[in-house]
């Protein structure tokens, strides 16, 4: 029973509650460089609690270069920073400033435009895109060889590839017909376990992401998708119960809501955020929109902490190093 005081519900939603906010800009800003330095320290050498490892030969002993923030190796004589062989080496941002793009990145329920994030940190429109995608970059690494069991729902959305319509009525044509589309419009697939992990691919059509089932998917698991004819396939070899959405969008139990639950908050980053998702790059948005699905209960201090771990451990980026250098 709930319980109503001064005109308020004592059953608040946990991201309207204070248990979600537990780290703040302001708690960053006021840190200083000193501690924020010591946070990402305390990130990449976790087991030796902050202590640093030489990246090259793993000697625990080292001769710190305070003036210039970094180690050398008194085994192999490498010098070393905290964030060498990790994706954000060759960083020039302040580690404050890294820290504060973290959490600014983690607060964003429909994620970040690189253009606001400038403004925030006062930087390079260049810097925030490129630094935004290595984000994502390692939140994705948490994706790898994941597996799903359970019911798994399991659904596809296309985007991209918008033929604008001709200015006259007589002049335009008709936009589902092959002929008179793009080529450039892709399919996400999101496989979603009920109350569990998320894993989204990326394939020309929707029934093209069954080689992906069988890669991913456990063979006694429970299979939801939609009446698309693309999902037959689907039957042979897993239990798959199929909603018909022309009719209802519960069947018996059939359902592919957690998916769709999915598919709005992309789409919700594609219209209100970032306003083009589509091309070479809408797997890494994709993913990103799958982390914040799977972490939508967990308080922004430790999916901070999550991000920022997860930037310690993922080696340097060859996508993104020097993207802008490429010409």
């Amino acid at each position: 029973m709930r319980c109503i005081s001064n005109g308020y519900d004592d059953m608040q939603h946990f991201l309207l509650s204070s248990k979600a906010r537990t780290i703040s800009l302001k708690a960053v800003f006021s840190m200083g460089e000193d501690k924020a330095y010591q946070t990402f320290c305390d990130m990449r050498w976790a087991e030796t609690d902050g202590e640093a490892v030489c990246p090259r030969c793993g000697c625990t002993e080292s001769y710190s270069i305070a003036t210039r923030r970094k180690f050398k190796c008194v085994g192999c004589h490498h010098q070393y920073s905290v964030t060498s062989g990790t994706i954000f080496a060759s960083r020039k941002m302040s580690f404050t400033d890294l820290l504060a793009a973290i959490v600014i990145f983690v607060n964003g329920a429909k994620g970040v435009a690189a253009l606001q994030l400038s403004r925030d940190l006062d930087c390079q429109y260049k810097t925030a895109f490129v630094l935004t995608h290595k984000l994502r970059e390692a939140m994705a690494r948490e994706q790898m060889d994941r597996q799903l069991n359970g019911v798994v729902e399991i659904d596809g959305a296309y985007f991209g590839g918008h033929v604008k319509p001709e200015n006259r009525k007589e002049d335009r044509k008709d936009r589902r017909l092959k002929m008179n589309q793009t080529g450039k419009r892709q399919c996400v697939v999101i496989m979603r376990e009920r109350n569990g992990k998320s894993l989204p691919f990326i394939v020309r059509n929707e029934g093209d992401a069954v080689p992906y089932v069988r890669d991913h998917v456990g063979t006694v698991a429970t299979i939801m998708a939609d009446e698309g004819t693309g999902w037959d396939a689907l039957h042979a070899g897993w239990d798959t119960r199929r909603v018909n959405h022309s009719v209802a969008f519960l069947d018996n139990g059939a359902c592919t809501n957690q998916a769709e639950s999915y598919f709005s908050r992309l789409r919700r980053m594609e219209v209100g955020t970032h306003h083009h998702i589509a091309g070479p790059y809408i797997g890494q948005y994709a993913r990103e929109a799958s982390w914040r699905e799977d972490n939508r209960r967990v308080d922004n201090g430790t999916q901070a902490a999550m991000v920022t771990a997860a930037a310690m451990e993922a080696p340097v980026s060859r996508q993104w190093k020097g993207y802008w250098q490429r010409g």
